[in-house]
């Protein structure tokens, strides 16, 4: 981000995440590190969606935090930058979201961020010109920066991000079938956002997603 922001004059970025409440996590961290974004995203009123919509639609030097509610239907013009964190639902979504750069002719850029165990969808995307980039090193300060950050936000946040996360993986195909393994990321997960252990699932959640008993997976008593 820092990057572009920096090589773009009148930047405007999209950053799409998987679920809302990590659209909600993200944006928030943004914005503790004094970055001009706005959040969409389902669990936000109509009014608020349509208001901060139009509000990007006119706007230069904006950054945009949102889920798929803004991946169809929505026509962002000039957009510099589409940014996808983790894996799409499929191609087809994937497609639809870096549709919203490049637009009327005009140069447009896009990221997938994944992580390594994540990698298995760029066989969906084997036909398309996709340029791997290595992650870059970050330096400390930036390191440190993101880590106050983090530290800032309500707990209650990263905790439902947390549960929506693993309710994301737990649905796609490829991660949810292991639920061990899946366990296992979604710690990391937690310790990535900056929380000391996993908050509970209740039983009736655990026992739908197929959760009940795995290690790593704690229950509300």
């Amino acid at each position: 981000l820092n990057e572009h922001i920096s090589n773009t004059a009148d930047f405007k970025i999209i950053v799409f995440c998987s679920t809302g409440m990590v659209t909600s996590l993200m944006y928030t961290l943004l914005r503790e590190m004094k970055l001009n974004v706005r959040e969409i995203h389902a669990r936000k009123p109509q009014l608020h969606r349509t208001r901060v919509s139009d509000e990007f639609k006119e706007s230069k030097r904006l950054i945009l935090v949102t889920s798929d509610v803004s991946a169809r239907g929505m026509n962002y013009p000039d957009v510099t930058l589409v940014i996808q964190v983790g894996i799409p639902s499929d191609r087809e979504q994937y497609i639809h979201r870096l549709g919203r750069t490049g637009r009327e002719g005009k140069e447009g850029e896009g990221l997938l961020l994944i992580a390594p165990w994540e990698r298995y969808f760029l066989d969906e995307l084997k036909d398309l010109p996709l340029e791997p980039i290595p992650a870059p090193d970050l330096d400390s300060r930036t390191n440190l920066e993101v880590d106050q950050s983090m530290a800032k936000i309500d707990t209650s946040i990263k905790e439902a991000a947390y549960h929506a996360w693993l309710g994301y993986y737990n649905s796609v195909r490829e991660t949810g079938r292991d639920k061990t393994t899946l366990a296992d990321l979604a710690n990391r997960f937690c310790c990535s956002i900056g929380l000391d252990k996993p908050p509970p699932l209740f039983r009736k959640t655990a026992v739908k997603m197929g959760l009940k008993g795995i290690p790593g997976i704690p229950i509300r008593k």
